[in-house]
């Protein structure tokens, strides 16, 4: 049974390196990685075709795309860890960068909210 929990960059960080610390060959190496966010993504790409018009082949799974992108999810974490980044300071930085760069750069739902993401939403 699922039951909801709250996840940081670091939980899963932590439980990913956990699961692949468990057997001797570790982390793939970086290329290898490389090329399974390119198949994962193509997965996500597949589930979203088929979502918007593409008809499944016949007996093809139309897929799942919550599962699709948790697995590409579980890549991008693989890659951070094997480099040891930090996916949460990571995305700090690119949320500072969309939020300060791109900031004007959409029509806001209600002109009257001001430019806080903290006060206008998601």
């Amino acid at each position: 049974m699922l039951t909801h929990m709250a996840l940081t960059f670091a939980d899963a960080s932590a439980r990913v390196d956990a699961y692949i610390s468990q057997f001797k060959e570790g982390y793939f190496p970086p290329l290898l990685m490389l090329a399974r966010l390119t198949e994962e993504t193509g997965e996500v790409a597949r589930v979203l075709a088929h979502q918007n018009g593409k008809t499944p082949k016949p007996g093809e799974d139309p897929g799942d795309l919550e599962l699709e992108l948790a697995d590409l999810l579980f890549v991008m974490v693989c890659l951070a860890n094997e480099r040891g980044l930090s996916l949460e300071r990571g995305f700090e930085r690119m949320m500072h960068k969309v939020e300060t760069r791109d900031a004007d750069r959409w029509t806001r739902k209600d002109a009257s909210l001001s430019a806080d993401p903290e006060q206008s939403g998601p």
